[in-house]
């Protein structure tokens, strides 16, 4: 989820991951610890909030190695909104340049991120297959396939407890990204696939689809999933669009 980048402070963690600097503010460690408040101890506390912080940070990170791709270099933040990440130049050649990138180019971008997050998962998949695990997997509202069950060789509670919920952020959380509500990463990728097809009108045809959606999201969350934070973040979000709408 994507909203302004905060404030640096001086409680911020800053490191480097490949090459691309990387801050993340304190906010994030307690946005991640409300909630996973409820897995029932320290450890599977502990557990949720490194599979957050590590699946955050491919999901950025799938964005800012594609931004690389096409000479942009960038830095991502971790927030208590979920993750940015922010372009810092754009560089052809030696010399640096403004040039736009094609709608093409920036749907590329956008579904960088939460490809990541699903090749993540496919890996964690792949690698308890190997040593001789399973993974049992379900549907959600008929359609949607999420992690039910993970159990490792290995007789840990909490190695079975991490890669289950690696899974679950990385297939779950990574499917409604794709939602095509801004600023989401479908709602990216709606905007420039309509701004490819209608130069003049596609970021008002984006608005128009990101509220319709978002006004659905919130409905199913509310009525079907019975998740009252999914109703008011897809509510809020549908909001943000048709203020934006209003603006244009």
């Amino acid at each position: 989820m994507l909203f302004q980048s905060p404030t640096p402070t001086r409680f911020d963690l800053n490191f480097s991951f490949f090459g691309i600097p990387v801050r993340v503010h304190p906010l994030f460690w307690v946005i991640a610890v409300l909630f996973g408040s409820s897995s029932g101890g320290i450890v599977p506390l502990v557990t949720w909030v490194v599979v957050v912080f590590v699946s955050i940070l491919i999901h950025e990170l799938g964005h800012a190695l594609a931004m690389r791709r096409y000479g942009i270099s960038s830095n991502i933040i971790l927030h208590f909104s979920g993750g940015l990440t922010v372009p810092e130049s754009m560089r052809w050649g030696s010399g640096l340049a403004s040039v736009a990138l094609t709608p093409n180019q920036e749907i590329f971008i956008s579904l960088a991120g939460p490809f990541s997050g699903f090749l993540l998962a496919a890996f964690a998949i792949m690698g308890t297959l190997v040593v001789g695990g399973s993974v049992t997997m379900g549907t959600l509202l008929l359609i949607l396939p999420v992690p039910v069950n993970v159990v490792l060789p290995f007789g840990v509670a909490v190695l079975n407890s991490f890669v289950l919920n690696l899974l679950w952020v990385n297939i779950f959380w990574g499917i409604f990204n794709l939602v095509p509500v801004y600023p989401l990463d479908g709602g990216h990728v709606t905007r420039y696939a309509l701004l490819k097809a209608d130069p003049l009108n596609g970021v008002r045809k984006s608005l128009w689809v990101s509220v319709i959606a978002g006004i659905s999201f919130a409905l199913i969350g509310f009525f079907l999933l019975g998740s009252t934070y999914m109703a008011i973040l897809f509510a809020f979000l549908a909001f943000q669009s048709y203020q934006a709408l209003q603006g244009s």
